[in-house]
């Protein structure tokens, strides 16, 4: 599978880029699904759902973008359906927009569905990840991030990269997102770890990990 980890989307060109890049062709070709499970768990995610699904987000860019067709992949409810249901839909689609919110509770739904199990089957598929849904790629999120708990605790996501990432470096009012706190909790991650703003992503490809930025970005535990 090829990812793109974005911070907030596809903000600028060179992010733009990296995703036909990633596509092999145009956007205006590829069909996409939108995964906007992680904002059912934070306050007013109801609403911040459909306005990233209908392409008004205008902050975190990704519905938006010019989709040969877009549709929608709710993981709460794929559970209940079937399998026969949604694999073919996911294997078909050449790209993943799996959106922001809390990225434990992005996790649990990935593994609950099913879907955690697929993506590692999915080659030619390109996984874009926005805040929750680039954390969710990584194998901990850190304490400072745990806000909704699984049953079984910790701060585990998927672990289908090999490193950490703190989002959202300086970001307008959001003053726990400062770099000196980035430090403090790149710390305590066992890995390697990238603090980045709402201008970069990591685009990967195998074994291939490279930041593709118009803004600020840091490594940490290299």
């Amino acid at each position: 599978m090829k990812l793109l980890l974005t911070d907030s989307g596809i903000q600028n060109r060179s992010i733009r880029d990296a995703l036909v890049d990633l596509l092999g062709k145009p956007i205006e070709e590829s069909t996409a699904l939108i995964v906007p499970t992680a904002l059912h768990a934070q306050q007013g995610g109801a609403v911040q759902a459909y306005r990233v699904v209908s392409g008004q987000e205008d902050r975190a860019p990704m519905a938006q973008l010019g989709w040969k067709s877009l549709g929608l992949l709710e993981l709460t409810a794929l559970p209940s359906i079937g399998e026969q249901r949604w694999v073919p839909l996911v294997e078909e689609a050449d790209a993943l927009l799996v959106e922001g919110g809390d990225p434990m509770f992005l996790a649990y739904w990935m593994r609950e569905s099913g879907l955690a199990g697929l993506l590692p089957t999915l080659s030619d598929t390109v996984y874009v990840g926005l805040s929750a849904g680039s954390m969710v790629m990584t194998p901990r999120i850190g304490e400072d991030f745990v806000r909704w708990s699984p049953p079984d605790g910790g701060d585990q996501t998927l672990g289908m990269v090999d490193f950490a990432i703190f989002p959202h470096l300086d970001y307008p009012g959001m003053t726990s997102n400062s770099m000196a706190n980035a430090e403090k909790w790149a710390a305590a991650m066992p890995m390697r770890a990238y603090a980045i703003d709402n201008q970069t992503a990591i685009k990967v490809t195998g074994a291939d990990v490279e930041v593709v930025s118009e803004g600020q970005w840091r490594l940490f535990n290299s």
